[in-house]
């Protein structure tokens, strides 16, 4: 039972979106092909090289699923429709083809930190068995993507009304920003390992722009991604409720917060920041002055500086 647990979550969330009768046959559609996709680019390579990296090639395509599957299915007010599927599709596809880039030059070859990480997890609860417990975390991202994930896209597409609510005004908002900060994270993060490669320099910790401000500046900006479309789909997901018995439309309403929650614990907690830290406190002496100093998920002012913020370290994770 330990190992079936962690997906029961997010099963139930498929259910209510099955049962539902605005979502009832999109979401069908989609869970089918999300895991359809999982089972060819991740299941099998998983089972096959004992390495969960393809996790990152399966997951944000399963976000271009959701775009294609919303664009084709939804019957919402046309521009509501539009700008989930750019939401969606851009975001799934900046990441997705990045993970190509890095399964052509054989990044993928070695099991990523995070997932590295997670082995340690399953030893402190129990999981003896890798292979079977491995095969349970892929599907739990699928079943991710078939269910909480998919939820304000389809909230948010089956609202027919022509009235733009402020609340998707803000939520647009936030995306966009938010979407900028991950942007320009990723950016100088970049510059700064080409700026560290040139000087000969490694094992040093990146404090430079938003790093200066969060350990993580480009996993909160992903956070705030998802509130944004959260918020977004408040209004839409008022409008359901004549649509919709009242328990689904609670439930729907209580599947928006709990999205939010998913993609906080994830991003702190299941593959992101403390995962990364793990391994940046063993590799970069300087790292432990930098979590003294600098909050690790929300940015903030650094408490004192203990590390130079010139360009003359290697990133934080």
């Amino acid at each position: 039972m330990k190992y079936i647990t962690p997906l029961l979550p997010f099963l139930g969330g498929w259910l209510v979106l099955m049962l539902s009768n605005n979502f009832a046959a999109i979401s069908a559609i989609n869970g089918v092909l999300q895991l359809l996709l999982f089972a060819l680019v991740v299941c099998w390579p998983t089972w096959t090289t004992g390495r969960m990296s393809y996790v990152d090639i399966g997951w944000p395509w399963g976000l271009v699923i959701i775009a294609l599957v919303t664009m084709t299915f939804a019957q919402g007010e046309a521009q509501r429709v539009t700008a989930v599927v750019l939401a969606y599709g851009f975001a799934g596809s900046r990441m997705g083809l990045e993970a190509l880039r890095m399964w052509r030059l054989g990044e993928l070859q070695t099991e990523l930190p995070r997932y590295q990480y997670q082995h340690r997890r399953w030893q402190r609860l129990g999981k003896t068995n890798v292979k079977l417990t491995m095969q349970i975390e892929t599907i739990l991202q699928a079943l991710g993507n078939a269910s909480f994930l998919a939820l304000p896209a389809f909230i948010i597409s089956a609202n027919p009304s022509p009235t733009i609510s402020i609340f998707e005004v803000i939520g647009l908002v936030i995306w966009l920003a938010a979407f900028a900060m991950e942007a320009m994270a990723d950016r100088q993060k970049q510059q700064f390992v080409k700026s560290m490669q040139a000087a000969g320099k490694t094992n040093q910790v990146c404090n430079v722009g938003l790093w200066r401000y969060s350990r993580h500046p480009n996993y909160f900006a992903e956070w705030m991604v998802w509130n944004g479309l959260i918020i977004a789909a408040i209004p839409s997901w008022l409008a359901l409720y004549n649509g919709e018995t009242l328990l689904i439309w609670a439930l729907c309403g209580a599947g928006l917060l709990f999205t939010s929650r998913i993609m906080y614990t994830t991003l702190v907690y299941y593959t992101g920041a403390v995962p990364a830290e793990f391994y940046s406190v063993q590799k970069r002496p300087s790292y432990r002055a930098y979590q003294q100093s600098t909050n690790r998920f929300f940015p903030g002012k650094p408490r004192h500086t203990v590390v130079s913020t010139s360009p003359t370290h290697t990133p934080a994770e």
